[in-house]
């Protein structure tokens, strides 16, 4: 029933002489005739493979191909959805796609970035630390040569000898020098 329907829609869109504009042709060349009736012959078997392919005569034997071979408006309607939706549809699942290759790139950029700044970051803090370590080494080898120099010359076996020349290198003091320190 539905495949004979649509063979006389094709067949009443496709006239047998054309016609064009409101001018009436008396016959138009053999040529456009014999195109319209290849087309139809190709359309003819475009309709038939459909008709023959398994998934089809599957659905058509099933409750719901059935029901929609019954009601032709109902699956002419259904099919005008399915149609028009697949292009709304379809734009939607490109921006679902490029949203998540937007994302994912922008992550990838974003970690670029924050592993760049810590990076970076960190070798400052290091190129500081180096000069940090640098100054205090060098501020404390100057100071213990500055010390050892002063301690040595201060405690130098020759200052020693010249205070007290015995070469005994106990501090003698007297008492009487205590003596005298210690009075009120």
């Amino acid at each position: 029933m539905f495949d004979c329907a649509l063979c006389s829609l094709v067949e009443e869109l496709i006239p047998r002489e054309t016609k064009v504009g409101f001018r009436m042709a008396k016959e138009e060349p053999q040529s456009i005739s014999k195109d319209l009736q290849e087309l139809q012959k190709k359309l003819s078997l475009l309709i038939e493979s459909i008709q023959t392919n398994s998934k089809v005569v599957a659905f058509m034997t099933s409750p719901v191909g059935q029901y929609l071979d019954r009601h032709p408006f109902l699956a002419l309607t259904l099919l005008m959805f399915i149609a028009m939706s697949a292009v709304p549809v379809g734009f939607f699942l490109l921006l679902v796609v490029l949203t998540s290759l937007a994302a994912f790139v922008g992550v990838i950029l974003l970690e670029g970035l924050v592993i760049s700044v810590g990076g970076l970051s960190l070798l400052c803090i290091l190129c500081g630390l180096a000069f940090v370590s640098l100054a205090m080494s060098g501020t404390i080898t100057v100071s213990y040569m500055v010390v050892s120099s002063l301690i040595s010359y201060w405690f130098s076996p020759s200052s020693l000898a010249q205070q007290n020349p015995s070469g005994n290198c106990r501090l003698s003091m007297k008492s009487t020098d205590f003596e005298g320190l210690y009075q009120e």
